[in-house]
């Protein structure tokens, strides 16, 4: 159990202290290893140790004369980074007491993470709701608008992450990207995905597939040599519909990964990947009922 709440919509950081040997021997106190986590957060982790902001694992106060505990656990609150704004609003598709449903635009991730912390979805929604436990049940890229389910209260948390975890959730997507006439449509796209920590972008690479889409043709515009897609992914690989749009030949319009990776610059929102969650569709675990939500967001290359 976290000791410390969430905090305007921020969750609080929690640090593993280190076992090693060359860590035991190396620290004394607690703080001495928080300040080397965080060397540039000195004078602040100051006011917060002062503030009685920085715990451990039980929830008691962490300050100078606290011991190293190998494997033990501290928790504090960071301050955000500075952010570029993100203009765009996050609309509501469906609300109840278990379940948030919203229409997440492009360029706001999902979840705190790297430089996108105050300007995420759920911080946001946490903040403008009021909802402190509100939940993602799962995740989808910054870069990709559309349906997005999250849980309010955490106590049907589990359910509905295991949902999608056991893929049991039916997800459709829509694409703008090249058209093919030569492509011979339905067609499933199997391949071996994977993606390197810290590495930005995933890969094919040989052996056994682990991911599946479905990918069939909705409607073309020859003059334009554009197509809308429908996409089915059977499987949750990172970039996993991108790189399979790219190994038929047909990448997803303003994909600034795949096939040729280049830069955009983190405000410039003039060209959004042309790739949306269209709808959700399970047997809803609570109460066994079919629950479908879907958004009617159209993609700006169409």
């Amino acid at each position: 159990m976290v000791p410390l709440p969430v905090r305007d919509g921020l969750n609080p950081t929690r640090l593993v202290l280190p076992h090693d040997a060359a860590s035991v021997a190396r620290w004394t106190r607690t703080l001495d290893y928080v300040r080397h986590r965080f060397p540039d957060d000195a004078a602040r982790l100051t006011e917060k140790v002062a503030a009685g902001e920085v715990v451990d694992g039980r929830g008691n106060r962490v300050d100078d004369r606290t011991p190293y505990a190998p494997r033990g656990f501290v928790f504090l609150y960071r301050d955000p980074p500075v952010e570029p704004d993100v203009p765009f609003e996050i609309r509501v598709l469906h609300r109840d007491r278990d379940l948030l449903v919203v229409d997440k635009p492009h360029f706001l991730a999902t979840i705190p993470r790297g430089a996108h912390v105050a300007r995420s979805v759920l911080v946001r929604l946490r903040r403008d709701l009021d909802l402190p436990e509100l939940s993602p049940a799962h995740r989808l890229d910054r870069v990709t608008a559309g349906v997005l389910l999250l849980t309010i209260r955490p106590q049907v948390r589990g359910a509905y992450q295991e949902l999608f975890a056991r893929r049991e959730v039916r997800k459709t997507y829509e694409a703008i990207a090249p058209y093919d006439p030569s492509l011979d449509l339905p067609a499933t796209v199997r391949s071996r995905i994977v993606k390197q920590r810290g590495v930005m972008r995933a890969e094919e690479v040989p052996g056994e597939p682990n991911a599946e889409s479905r990918v069939d043709l909705l409607e073309a515009d020859g003059a334009r040599g554009l197509a809308r897609y429908r996409l089915e992914p059977h499987s949750g690989k990172t970039h996993q519909l991108r790189l399979h749009m790219n190994r038929l030949g047909v990448p997803i319009l303003h994909d600034n990964f795949y096939p040729v990776q280049y830069d955009v610059a983190p405000d410039d929102y003039s060209r959004p990947l042309q790739l949306v969650s269209r709808s959700l569709d399970f047997v809803d675990p609570l109460d066994g009922r079919p629950r479908r939500f879907e958004t009617d967001r159209v993609l700006d290359a169409w």
